[in-house]
Parts: C-alpha cells; structure tokens; sequence
C-alpha cells in the first residue's frame, strides 16, 4: 500500500544495495517510483510522501479519463 511503501521506507533495502554497490551519492540520487495500483482516487495522497518520485502507470494510462487526473496530480 501506499502507507507502507512511503512510510515504513519499503525502498530501504533496495538503497541500501544501491549504496553499497555503487557508493551513497548514486543511491542518494535513484528515482523512486511506486509501481502498485496508481490511479486517480490515490494518486494525489501517492505523489505527496516525500519518498516517492512518481509513479509506472498501467490501465488508467490507456484512457484520457482516468490517466489526466493521475497527471494534474503530479503538477
């Protein structure tokens, strides 16, 4: 969920390897992009914790109507 990506640091692990492998700089400056259900009743709350860069749309990105809200979301 949204709760648990943002605000237990579910990305923990993955920085870590990252800073590991490649030094803190590197993993300081990854992209994090949640991948779970974005859409447009979740994305505004989604875009807005502090851990999450944007987001790897499916579905909603096929239809204008429900992918521009995902989108003013973000702006």
């Amino acid at each position: 969920t949204i709760f648990v990506f943002s605000e237990l640091g579910c990305y923990a692990d993955e920085y870590l390897e990252i800073a590991a492998k490649y030094g803190n700089e590197v993993a300081d400056n990854c992209t994090i992009l949640y991948g779970g259900s974005c859409n447009a009743s979740n994305a505004k709350e989604l875009f807005a914790k502090p851990n999450v860069d944007g987001g790897l749309i499916g579905g909603a990105s096929l239809a204008v109507d429900k992918f521009m809200p995902i989108i003013e979301a973000f702006n």
